[in-house]
């Protein structure tokens, strides 16, 4: 590169020398290095290659202040590829984040804040939790949607960008593709992805499985594409992501690197993710003339350099709240909506002015009642939005009065994702990690095409609410390939998951109130395709759903069995303990809306289920999962079958004179 002075992308400009960006990458690469050395394990190869494009997008591009980190107007920049975690924390060293170089050395131990892959809420600086690929790109195309949602309510004050780096195997996965389908046809302008294109995957050359031209796969979605010139030229890097920034269409610079980057394994699947050993260590550090006895180095004149970019970030955040402060003297509630959002506080009262349903109200499907439970949070709520995989009007997940989200205008709280369960995942994970409270609707089935969205969702904390219907064999004649049987204990299985299986109208309206009440976590609402009575509560217990289980039916005396059932189920324990009285068994029935919450109540379980009183599960799926609960379970291991959902209670014995008379079995007793 040559000498001349380079402009910086903030407003107002920072003089800056090519040598001196020279010197600094380097020092990201080092750092990097050396952490992975440290650790004896990780992954050099990606930082070595990609350190300047990440060091530019920093440098000259992204809008952030490290004294403010969760300053609401900021870029966001997302490392995809979060194997090569050691370079994105070493340019949070560098730009001054809370994250200092004994924290780098201390890279992949118990404890530290740089573990393996990048971690929300765990390091400073992290906007999003990757390392499975393909999530890092469709959850910053969640977010780039609610910048522009923001923008569409505040104005250019919330249309912050979304930089990220992104790699070969991320552009394998299909999750990409179905982020990479939605985000063209949004229009997502404010969406600029670096492809780090170094042509070696674990195996070897991705020419063994990945040979498509993903330029045009990327403009036929409707992306703008280019190609970087030389990604060594921090100029070259410069000019290209300045010609994104122009551009009205999401962009993808693609950038041919070479995968460890002046090191003896330059361009092999041996520097992708391994320690190099410190042989071939010193030798990259002869490679980039650096002294062979530093670890951990950090020049003076390096941090010299980057305090004055520092410094500037925090001057733009600074404009950017005083612009904030002017736009609430015009649009008082709207700011004052972003605030409360983004603290994730609802607005006072948000839950009061929910319906109430009675046995007059039913039959009615508990998707239905959610659709009306959902429509009237989301008049109290601005900041609620969400949509389906193309199953609104199967899923009661539309906002009625409301616009869609569309290209050109994002301002709209109804979102048509199509038909991509796991781009929908990884997209409200985006939108939540932007202030919003997103829900997405699609089949309980499809939960498994978007489970590591849900899983990561989990992980990061986030408010997101799911709404799974169609929960059981109970939707009938669209068989087993529709019917879920193991999905909602699999979903049980994920830490930090609450999942919820109503069993009517009434205890629908309680699993609302607790998903939007969450803040740690998300919610899955498990729901009925069929109708279910709304039960009444004047002669049954009232809906206790946060305690996860309650007693609904009590008996006079000790049980003699104890009945424990979810969602359409309850009705179906209901009926048989009402025949089970007569043949002079007092059968206690216990509704269990959700596991997770019930096992947060110590010593619960065994006051609903007490261990000297026989107890049998009842649930229209998989009996794994309920020995913890029950002594005796009935349900279904295997698969459903294609026939009007009564048939098949009748044929897979789940009807009320099926439990009856197992409940006698249990008990020693002829029915």
């Amino acid at each position: 590169m040559g000498q001349e002075d380079h402009t910086m992308g903030l407003e107002g400009g920072l003089r800056l020398t090519s040598d001196i960006d020279r010197l600094s990458i380097t020092t990201a690469r080092m750092l990097a290095v050396d952490g992975v050395e440290a650790a004896r394990s990780g992954h050099p190869g990606l930082p070595l290659g990609a350190a300047p494009l990440a060091y530019t997008i920093f440098l000259r591009h992204l809008r952030f202040d490290p004294t403010c980190p969760e300053w609401p107007g900021r870029d966001r920049f997302i490392l995809s590829p979060g194997h090569g975690s050691m370079l994105l924390y070493a340019l949070l060293n560098l730009f001054g984040y809370d994250l200092p170089v004994s924290q780098l050395e201390r890279f992949r131990q118990w404890g530290s804040k740089t573990p393996g892959h990048p971690e929300y809420g765990h390091t400073v600086g992290v906007e999003t939790t990757t390392g499975p690929l393909g999530q890092g790109f469709a959850t910053g195309v969640g977010m780039a949607m609610a910048a522009r949602h923001w923008a569409g309510r505040l104005g250019g004050l919330m249309d912050f960008r979304v930089f990220a780096l992104v790699s070969d195997g991320d552009l394998m996965e299909g999750l990409s593709h179905e982020a990479a389908s939605l985000a063209g046809h949004l229009s997502l302008g404010n969406l600029i992805y670096v492809y780090d294109q170094n042509h070696i995957s674990i195996e070897g050359s991705t020419d063994l499985a990945f040979t498509e031209d993903v330029g045009e796969r990327f403009a036929g979605y409707g992306w703008h594409v280019l190609a970087i010139r030389d990604t060594e030229d921090v100029d070259a890097i410069d000019a290209a992501l300045k010609e994104a920034e122009a551009d009205p269409r999401p962009s993808l610079l693609i950038a041919r690197t070479h995968i460890g980057f002046g090191s003896p394994l330059q361009d092999t699947a041996k520097v992708h993710g391994a320690a190099m050993g410190r042989d071939n260590q010193l030798l990259t550090r002869r490679a980039f003339g650096w002294p062979e006895d530093a670890s951990f180095r950090v020049p003076d004149e390096v941090r010299v350099h980057l305090a004055a970019r520092i410094r500037r970030g925090r001057e733009a955040r600074e404009a950017w709240e005083k612009d904030l402060t002017a736009l609430a003297g015009r649009r008082p509630d709207e700011v004052a909506t972003l605030r409360r959002a983004l603290s994730g506080a609802l607005p006072d009262g948000a839950l009061k002015a929910l319906p109430t349903f009675s046995p007059a109200d039913g039959p009615l499907a508990t998707r239905q009642a959610s659709g009306r439970v959902l429509n009237a949070i989301a008049r109290e709520v601005p900041e609620l939005l969400g949509g389906s995989a193309d199953l609104a009007p199967s899923t009661d997940t539309w906002l009625e009065g409301e616009e869609a989200m569309k290209s050109g205008d994002a301002s709209g709280r109804n979102i048509h994702f199509g038909v991509r369960e796991h781009a929908m995942g990884a997209a409200l994970n985006g939108l939540a990690l932007s202030g919003l409270r997103p829900f997405g609707g699609t089949f309980l089935i499809f939960s498994d095409y978007m489970r590591p969205a849900i899983r990561l969702a989990a992980l990061m904390g986030l408010p997101v609410t799911y709404v799974f219907t169609h929960d059981s064999i109970g939707l009938g004649e669209d068989g087993p390939t529709h019917q879920p049987v193991e999905q909602a204990m699999s979903l049980r299985l994920i830490p930090n998951l609450v999942v919820i299986r109503p069993a009517d109208a009434t205890e629908t309206v309680e699993a609302w109130k607790i998903a939007m009440e969450r803040r740690d976590g998300p919610t899955a609402l498990l729901l009925t395709r069929q109708r279910l009575p709304v039960l009444d509560r004047s002669i049954l217990a009232p809906a206790r759903v946060a305690d996860g289980g309650y007693i609904l039916k009590p008996v006079p005396r000790k049980p003699d069995i104890v009945l424990g059932a979810t969602g359409s189920e309850v009705h179906i324990a209901l009926e048989a303990a009402g025949a089970l009285l007569g043949s002079g068994v007092a059968a206690q029935v216990v509704s269990v809306p959700s596991f997770e919450l019930l096992r947060r109540r110590q010593g619960a379980q065994a006051k609903l289920f007490p261990p000297d009183v026989p107890s049998l599960s009842v649930e229209a799926g998989t009996t794994h999962g309920w020995g913890d609960l029950t002594t005796h379970h009935m349900g279904i291991d295997r698969f459903g079958a294609s026939a009007p959902y009564e048939e098949i209670y009748r044929h897979l014995h789940l009807t009320p004179a099926d439990v009856a008379a197992r409940a006698l079995e249990v008990l020693g007793r002829e029915a």
